[in-house]
């Protein structure tokens, strides 16, 4: 029998959807410093907050609004990105986006008018749509099926490293050089990576030679992708989506709101703390999520189906810890916001277990569109909250200083939208049955 060779006469490649290849760990570790240069573009305004009150001469309502803008922008991108993903592919997207944050952030630097920096932080937000989306795109195409939550809690778990750049050097260049140096360099130093993206990264491995005992049709055939309107019916039509959003949803939604937006002030205003204190807790925050994200991975590819249950009791912790924290009268000290910290980074990322059921359920012409909808959930809820404690914070203290017990009444805000978020979960969760027939339909077409 004849065996199989390349046109070098060398044996071909091995498959990186059967084994994981070395070509696979560059093109996915190219796809991660693209999604920590997301990160660090997407926190960087968070701890820059009370410089921002500053700068742009604004109240809090008007600050949130900040936030609420690039996150929106975000959440309202995701279905449209994945579709351009699963058209043009992760590879395009991911540089496209890279460049056009790293120019947000310029303008961001450059400005001390309000609605041109709103203007920035909504191309920050468009660019940062495509990144996470991009890299999950990557994950099957270039790892076996039953390794992908692994690398998509890694995947998670050092893009927060973005989150250490913002809280450390970042910080202490914008205390050093100021406003304008600090974001003009971030901007360049994410457009840069955006190269990286376009030389390092594939979205498919090679086309390899068939294998013995198959015809060139089994392997060039591809599947007909679906028309828009198909996708959008099948993905908003599907519980397993609306899980995953929910999912996302309650266990982002503490993360975001403390590291976007309102953490670096409760800190410093509310608390009193320094700025290096504040860079320690995120750090620790940072590390936490680093360190839980692979086990996180393994306990999703052994639960399968069953870690959304997981998911919704480990979305109680969070709040339980937020409702303690808050509870004190008096401004709680250093080792209570360790706490909250080592609790926000060890829970956030099972916030993507709601990808995992995705990933492994839904047909890959549509895997990045229905990815984008659960991606939404936590990124709907945050700036929902956000700007709700923005506008409580402005309605309970008049002045401007903003201490413990206003952000204590602020933060009401965030237990209302998680409360919807957990009523939205059980809902999707009841109608989970149907979900699984349209998956089948789409693949049987």
């Amino acid at each position: 029998m004849l065996s199989v060779v390349s046109k070098n006469n060398q044996a071909p490649s091995p498959d990186p959807r059967e084994k994981i290849t070395g070509r696979a760990l560059i093109v996915w570790v190219s796809a991660v410093l693209v999604y920590v240069a997301a990160i660090t573009s997407r926190t960087s305004f968070g701890v820059a907050g009370v410089e921002a009150i500053d700068r742009f001469q604004v109240d809090a309502t008007r600050i949130a609004v900040f936030t609420a803008v690039q996150v929106g922008v975000y959440a309202a991108a995701q279905i449209p990105m994945g579709m351009l993903i699963d058209k043009f592919g992760p590879r395009r997207l991911l540089a496209i986006g890279a460049l056009i944050m790293g120019l947000g952030q310029i303008i961001l630097g450059l400005t001390d008018v309000y609605w041109v920096a709103i203007i920035a932080r909504v191309l920050i937000g468009a660019g940062d749509a495509s990144i996470f989306l991009s890299v999950m795109r990557i994950l099957p195409f270039w790892f076996p099926l039953r390794k992908t939550p692994l690398f998509g809690q890694l995947t998670t778990a050092l893009g927060q490293l973005g989150q250490v750049i913002s809280a450390v050097p970042f910080l202490a260049l914008l205390g050093a050089q100021g406003w304008t140096v600090s974001f003009v360099s971030l901007g360049s130093a994410v457009a840069l990576i955006a190269l990286l993206a376009l030389v390092a990264v594939r979205d498919v491995p090679a086309q390899r030679a068939p294998r013995e005992g198959t015809t060139p049709a089994d392997t060039s055939s591809t599947p007909v992708k679906p028309s828009i309107r198909t996708v959008l019916r099948l993905i908003v039509r599907n519980p397993l989506c609306w899980q995953g959003f929910f999912i996302h949803y309650l266990l982002m939604l503490w993360q975001n709101v403390f590291t976007l937006m309102w953490g670096v002030p409760l800190m410093t205003l509310g608390m009193g703390l320094n700025a290096a204190q504040v860079g320690v807790l995120l750090t620790i925050n940072t590390l936490c999520a680093v360190a839980a994200g692979p086990v996180i991975g393994i306990v999703s590819a052994r639960l399968g189906r069953r870690r959304d249950v997981v998911a919704i009791i480990l979305a109680l912790v969070p709040a339980l810890a937020w409702f303690v924290f808050l509870s004190s009268e008096q401004p709680r000290g250093w080792w209570a916001i360790v706490i909250i910290n080592v609790i926000l980074g060890a829970t956030t990322p099972v916030s993507s277990y709601g990808f995992d059921t995705i990933r492994e359920q839904l047909d890959r012409t549509v895997l990045a569109a229905g990815t984008g909808l659960a991606n939404m959930g936590g990124f709907v809820a945050s700036m929902a909250a956000a700007q709700l404690v923005g506008v409580l914070l402005d309605v309970v203290d008049t002045d401007g200083g903003y201490d413990w017990s206003d952000f204590r009444i602020a933060y009401i805000a965030v237990f209302i939208i998680w409360a919807i978020g957990m009523a939205g979960f059980l809902i999707a969760r009841l109608k989970g049955g149907p979900g699984r027939r349209m998956i089948t339909q789409l693949r049987t077409r």
